[in-house]
């Protein structure tokens, strides 16, 4: 079933997406999502590649690139792949100064939007159940009886 959103809600979910991926403790589905939606973008000719960019925080490298990428009116960056350093120009440091436009979507949605659009379904946690069950069995309590022999035991 294909999708019959406009580029700019395509964007708007991405943005919303990318933005919440950042501080989630687990982001591997969101970041799938955003990586998915805007490789079938640029493969439909929807979302255009800019350039190479320095990456901020570099990972084990001195200097590291990302492409820059424009959806609708939105600009991210992803990984390049070996085809884009010779086909792209660099454009060198980021540009702190531009900002996205502020977007106001809920996580839900734009999830949703994404999941119709690239169709990645998120994996379903397993439950681990532990073999041993620690439930409280309060002790006999006697007045009159103590297991101990002595005051010493």
């Amino acid at each position: 079933m294909p999708v019959t959103k406009s580029d700019s809600d395509i964007a708007q979910a991405i943005f919303t997406v990318n933005r919440h991926a950042k501080t989630a403790p687990d982001n591997h589905y969101l970041y799938a999502l955003k990586k998915e939606a805007l490789n079938l973008m640029i493969v439909q000719q929807r979302a255009l590649k800019i350039g190479l960019h320095f990456s901020k925080n570099p990972q084990k490298s001195q200097q590291q690139s990302s492409v820059l990428v424009k959806c609708g009116n939105y600009y991210f960056h992803m990984l390049p792949k070996k085809e884009d350093f010779s086909s792209l120009e660099h454009l060198g440091h980021l540009d702190d100064t531009y900002r996205n436009p502020p977007s106001r979507m809920n996580l839900k949605v734009a999830k949703e939007i994404l999941r119709m659009l690239t169709g990645l379904e998120p994996q379903k946690k397993e439950m681990v159940r532990s073999n041993f069950t620690k439930s409280y069995q309060p002790r006999q309590v006697d007045r009159f009886y103590s297991p101990k022999k002595s005051y010493f035991d």
